[in-house]
């Protein structure tokens, strides 16, 4: 035997052991990994089979104080002389044989949820990690009875029951539609920007809380809103900073567009008032505004945040885009009355600002805007 074969022949032997091995770990790791793995689901679905036990007798207790609720509000009835003490006895075993019946049900569902738990071999998480209350849930809905919607994006934990009485709502505003300049001895046909090219823009967030305990005649709405007023100038004018002081001026060259605009940022209040629809259940009750009539007046005030004015034109066969940011002396306190017509979460909407468009200006203007809000409440 060479040399080489005593040293090839002990090396063989030592890697077919660590193959060997190398195998014998990989199984025994894979059987501790199925385990723990069947281990994990079986102490899931016994945890999920614990839950259950507790709510049923979470049920119970929940349908003992509708039970509580109703014969109070039976008594009040009584009490109010609305209804006869024999009528106040047949509703309140009613009331009674409802619970008793919610109970029974309700029960029933979870004892076959309990079932199908011990009947199935292996249980997996629906969801993402974590335990039931641990996990995040994304909820988007809403009651159309009573046209209450709702975002909800967090822990299951967190997510709270309806409140009995929910006296403050709130929506998104969106608004759009025409803008333009009341100028001091000129009418809208003689003003400098043009009625169809000028806009505004309006997207905020309102509150809404009812005035009233036993009402929702009265309304106010509070919030606050960024508002983009946009001035489309016509003749070949643009705006011209002459000394702290705007005025217009014609343009050198021909303007294909200058617009203006302004950014506001406010916080209006508006008096709601209109009719309602009471809604009605046995664990909360609603004013729903939908399909009714609705009226707002009020105001707001703010502070402008930025303002640019932008030109396009031709020169020398090339086309320049020029903007032109800050500069143009606008009030930094913006201040209004403003007022809504709706029907339902659609409204025609009227601003007018009080506060002068630009500080220091030849003629007095003020912007004025008119057009639709959405509301979506």
């Amino acid at each position: 035997m060479n040399t080489f074969t005593r040293i090839l022949i002990p090396l063989v032997i030592s890697l077919l052991c660590t193959i060997s091995n190398a195998q014998t770990t990989e199984q025994n790791d894979s059987k501790k990994d199925s385990t723990e793995i069947e281990s994990s689901r079986e102490a899931y679905k016994n945890e999920q089979i614990e839950k259950l036990k507790k709510q049923k007798a979470n049920v119970e207790n929940q349908e003992r104080e509708y039970l509580k609720e109703d014969i109070e509000k039976i008594n009040a009835r009584l009490d109010s002389g609305a209804i006869t003490a024999e009528m106040a006895e047949q509703l309140k075993k009613e009331a009674a044989e409802k619970r008793a019946a919610n109970i029974a049900d309700k029960l029933a569902i979870i004892d076959k949820q309990i079932a199908i738990y011990k009947r199935t071999d292996k249980a997996y998480q629906v969801g993402l990690p974590g335990s039931e209350d641990d996990q995040t849930i994304i909820r988007i809905g809403g009651d159309d009875d009573t046209s209450e919607s709702f975002i909800f994006i967090g822990k299951k934990e967190d997510d709270k029951p309806r409140r009995y009485d929910r006296r403050t709502t709130e929506d998104i505003v969106f608004g759009i539609g025409f803008n333009n300049a009341l100028i001091d001895g000129q009418s809208l046909d003689d003003s400098p920007y043009k009625l169809g090219g000028s806009g505004f823009v309006e997207l905020g967030y309102a509150w809404k809380t009812r005035l009233f305990d036993n009402t929702n005649f009265w309304r106010v709405k509070y919030g606050f809103s960024f508002q983009w007023n946009k001035f489309d100038i016509k003749d070949n004018m643009f705006l011209v900073n002459n000394n702290d002081q705007i005025e217009l001026q014609e343009f050198a060259l021909d303007l294909d567009k200058a617009k203006f605009r302004t950014t506001n940022l406010v916080f209006p209040l508006h008096l709601e008032f209109g009719p309602s629809k009471k809604i009605e259940r046995d664990d909360y009750f609603r004013y729903s505004t939908r399909n009714q009539l609705k009226i707002g007046l009020g105001g707001y005030a703010g502070f402008n945040i930025g303002s640019m004015q932008k030109l396009k034109y031709k020169e020398n066969g090339e086309r320049v885009k020029d903007k032109q940011r800050g500069g143009f002396e606008v009030s930094d306190f913006v201040y209004g009355l403003s007022g809504y017509l709706a029907w339902g979460g659609t409204a025609l909407y009227v601003k007018y600002d009080l506060n002068p468009l630009f500080k220091d200006q030849v003629v007095e203007q003020n912007a004025i805007s008119v057009g639709v809000r959405f509301d979506m409440d």
